[in-house]
């Protein structure tokens, strides 16, 4: 027994920094301990009340335990058999008391918040109103007032309320930006659920899906993001506009065969697949291949190079994605993603 009390005493400090090391690990815009808008500020100052409950009790109950155990040990010699207590009527009311005003000063903000972010501006004509479908595993979104789809990259203003309706097109999927708002689940059977948030702080957040849903859900990703008014009143106009086909009638019909048949690409293609326009303006390739050459990242690399890694081997990238590995030389490849990449938007 001692033996094993000087092994635990051992890995005590390297439990503790193990500890504290994890705790300095994760990323700021997937953390829900750093709120960026007036949701998330909400939902925190929730955490903390009850955490600070939690913290109170712990405290009290063990510092309690710690005198009792202290003040009324058995001493040496002490063969006496101390006073059998049945019940304290002053004590229960405590203990019974006590917890119950622990539940009102946790419950009545926490009914409160959970109406409060309940509202449905789903017709506020302030609002930009935002229908997303969640896939395996991309995300679709829908700017009805405006006439815009777009997929992976949810563009909004810093300015408005963003309504959601959220729905699935296939298995439960659940929308979730951790900076931003809490998460809604995407059920099957043509549920729509609604929520609401805002982000003040101009920026890009990271939104993934919170709902196990197949082998590539943990990189059902997407990204958020906030621009100033004028600027997404600009990329909107932008989305709107005529997108010419490659000028090269070879890449043109390479275009029209294998990507348009299942993606949109401005005016041209279709539906079923996520919407291409603007896709080299975009943050990321796929929801997870950053186009960008910062080192923090796992998958980064140029729009091209993302879109060549994507088109070659979708399964690899994304394991169990519908979208099918073509039959390209990679030549054909190169002028393709050569052709996407250059599809930027001016905002």
């Amino acid at each position: 027994m001692m033996n094993r009390w000087h092994v635990l005493k051992r890995l005590m400090p390297l439990l503790a920094g193990m500890v504290l090391l994890l705790s300095a690990c994760g990323r700021a815009d997937l953390s829900t301990l750093r709120p960026q808008g007036p949701v998330a500020e909400e939902q925190f100052g929730l955490m903390k009340l009850t955490i600070l409950i939690m913290v109170l009790v712990v405290v009290i109950v063990f510092a309690i335990a710690v005198y009792v155990i202290i003040r009324f040990r058995r001493r040496p010699g002490d063969k006496s058999i101390p006073a059998q207590v049945e019940g304290n009527h002053k004590l229960e009311i405590i203990w019974t008391v006590i917890p119950i005003i622990l539940l009102i000063i946790l419950g009545v903000p926490t009914v409160k918040s959970v109406f409060g972010l309940a509202k449905d501006y789903t017709k506020d004509p302030n609002a930009v109103q935002v229908k997303v479908t969640a896939h395996q595993y991309w995300w679709e979104f829908e700017y009805p007032n405006l006439g815009v789809k777009t997929a992976q990259e949810l563009m909004i203003p810093n300015d408005a309320i963003i309504s959601i309706e959220a729905k699935t097109a296939d298995v439960l999927h659940s929308f979730w930006i951790p900076s931003l708002a809490g998460k809604i689940d995407t059920n099957p059977g043509g549920n729509v659920n609604v929520m609401y948030f805002e982000a003040p702080k101009t920026g890009v957040y990271l939104g993934k899906c919170a709902e196990l849903c197949g082998p590539s859900h943990s990189l059902m990703d997407f990204k958020v993001k906030v621009v100033d008014r004028a600027s997404f009143d600009r990329w909107v106009a932008a989305m709107k506009n005529p997108v010419a086909l490659p000028a090269d009638a070879e890449v043109a019909e390479l275009l029209n065969k294998q990507c348009l048949s299942c993606h949109a690409i401005g005016g041209n293609g279709g539906p079923a697949f996520p919407n291409l326009t603007g896709i080299g303006s975009r943050e990321s390739v796929a929801g997870i291949l950053m186009n960008t050459d910062q080192p923090q990242y796992k998958n980064e690399g140029t729009v091209k190079d993302n879109l060549i890694k994507w088109i070659e081997d979708p399964q690899a990238v994304k394991p169990g994605t519908l979208m099918p590995k073509v039959d390209l030389t990679k030549e054909q490849i190169e002028a393709i993603s050569d052709y996407l990449a250059g599809l930027k938007l001016e905002y």
